[in-house]
Order: C-alpha cells, then structure tokens, then sequence
C-alpha cells in the first residue's frame, strides 16, 4: 500500500482522466479497471518508482509518442505507459490512446487466450501414483493447471535422484490439495 500511497495524487489525476472517456469502471484483481461492453480497457496503479497505465490490448495501439512498453518479456497483449512525475501526465494525449483502445475493442482485436496444453506425467511419478491409491486420487482431483506445475517440476529434473526427492516433497501438498505454487499466490 506504500508504493500506491506514494502516489496518490498522480494516480487520483489518471482517474480523473479516465473518468472523463465514458469508460465503466469496476473493480478487478483489488483494483480500478475501465472496461468498454464488458471489455478491459485500461488500468493503472503505483509502483516503488513509478506509476503506470495500462492498456490489456496496448499491443494493437499505434503509439504514435512511442510511450508504451512491455511490461515483462512474456507479456503478448498488456502495454504499460510509465510515469515518474505529475508533469508527464498529458491527458490530450492519454484520451487518444484510450479513443484507439475502445476503438480497437470495438473491431474485436484481441490476443486469444492461447489452449492449456497438457504435459505427459514423468514414468517415475507416475508409477508412484499407481502404486499409491490415496496419492493418486488427490493428483487427479488437482486442477489441470496444478497437474501440470507438478509434472513439470518432476520432469525438468534431470537425475532420477532428484525427480525421486522432488516426489517425496510434493506428496503432502498433492494429499492436501495444494499446487506447487500455491503459497505464492
């Protein structure tokens, strides 16, 4: 909460500008997103050393000021527009951004959501899954994503030695009901 105080009166400018685009704001994720037609427009929040808007479907923005990034190198659709003063707010310049953005939602652009795909369960847990009823009942009642966490853990082990002590750790937070990454979520 810190980094967002921080910023209080830039990010209370930003939604003063936002407002004023006819966006409906609702709230995702335990923040302000503007949404067009049920569509995720545009967000913003604070960081520790900026601000930023940003647009779910940035990608398909012209960015005629050359202002938007990639958030992270994974990131296919979300542009982020970066601040580091209340100076470099132009709003002119953001209601254009958020013009092409609806327009944009409104011709349908979008990156589809790319298909789950599955990876095969490694032979050494899969034959401890056989071999414990009780192990395999709570593995296939995992989501497939978590499925998926745990086949990938076990089977980027490269020595059979280590994809047998990362089964011995996982058994508990399978019997639980647990993801491998649970406890960073």
């Amino acid at each position: 909460m810190d980094k967002i105080n921080h910023w209080n009166e830039e990010l209370d400018f930003l939604t003063e500008i936002i407002e004023k685009s006819g966006l409906e704001k609702t709230i995702k994720w335990g923040a302000p997103v503007y949404t067009h037609k049920g569509k995720n427009i545009i967000s913003f929040g604070g960081f520790k050393n900026h601000f930023a808007l940003w647009f779910y479907n940035g990608v398909f923005l012209k960015d005629p000021y050359k202002v938007l990034v990639s958030a992270q190198e994974r990131t296919k659709a979300l542009r982020q527009w970066r601040f580091h003063s209340m100076d470099e707010i132009d709003e002119k310049i953001i209601l254009e951004y958020i013009e092409e953005s609806v327009r944009n939602s409104e011709e349908g652009k979008e990156i589809k959501a790319e298909k789950f795909k599955s990876v095969p369960i490694p032979e050494l847990f899969l034959n401890e899954l056989n071999s414990n009823e009780k192990l395999k009942s709570s593995f296939e009642k995992l989501t497939p994503g978590k499925q998926k966490e745990y086949n990938l853990y076990i089977g980027e082990a490269k020595q059979e030695k280590t994809k047998f002590i990362r089964i011995e750790k996982i058994k508990p937070l399978i019997l639980n009901g647990l993801g491998l990454n649970d406890k960073y979520k």
